[in-house]
């Protein structure tokens, strides 16, 4: 039976963090599904297409790894694509009272789904999508942090702030 996981999120921009969480998941599993969040009640910097374009393009086309958007329940979307695992990276102890919270409501509306949480690797664990928008609109240093297609759509969103 082939091990199937999501791994959701706004990425808002995708950030070099995602992208470790992503490459470590894929040691452990067979698929990983890469589930951009297409939230109509939230806010974002970048439509669900733009966030979705800039995820392929900071990841080289490799089996085993798929990405497209969805909206709704995560677990039902979960059951739909046949995934028995949700993955969440955390960077802090604040992060984990949140997502223990997630875990525990996604096991009580679909019990055969789990969730596997993996620690940031310590060099991206200050990293998030808030603070790369804020640096890069702000003209710092977003090196080594982002891929650079990130980084170019980002300059291109923030060209007419300054």
């Amino acid at each position: 039976m082939q091990k199937i996981a999501i791994y959701p999120g706004s990425f808002d921009p995708i950030t070099n963090g995602h992208l470790d969480i992503i490459r470590r998941s894929r040691l452990l599993l067979d698929k990983i599904i890469i589930a951009v969040n297409d939230n109509p009640s939230k806010t974002f910097l970048f439509t669900v297409k733009e966030r979705t374009e800039m995820i392929k393009g900071a990841i080289p086309a490799s089996p085993g790894i798929e990405v497209e958007s969805f909206r709704g329940l995560l677990v039902r979307y979960a059951e739909k694509k046949g995934a028995r695992f949700i993955i969440r990276g955390l960077r802090a102890l604040s992060d984990f009272e949140y997502e223990f919270q997630m875990d525990l409501m996604n096991r009580k509306l679909s019990p055969g789904i789990e969730t596997i949480f993996l620690m940031t690797s310590q060099k991206y664990s200050y990293l998030s999508s808030s603070i790369i928008k804020e640096i890069v609109q702000l003209k710092g240093c977003s090196e080594g942090l982002i891929p650079e297609i990130v980084r170019e759509k980002l300059l291109e969103k923030f060209k007419n702030n300054f």
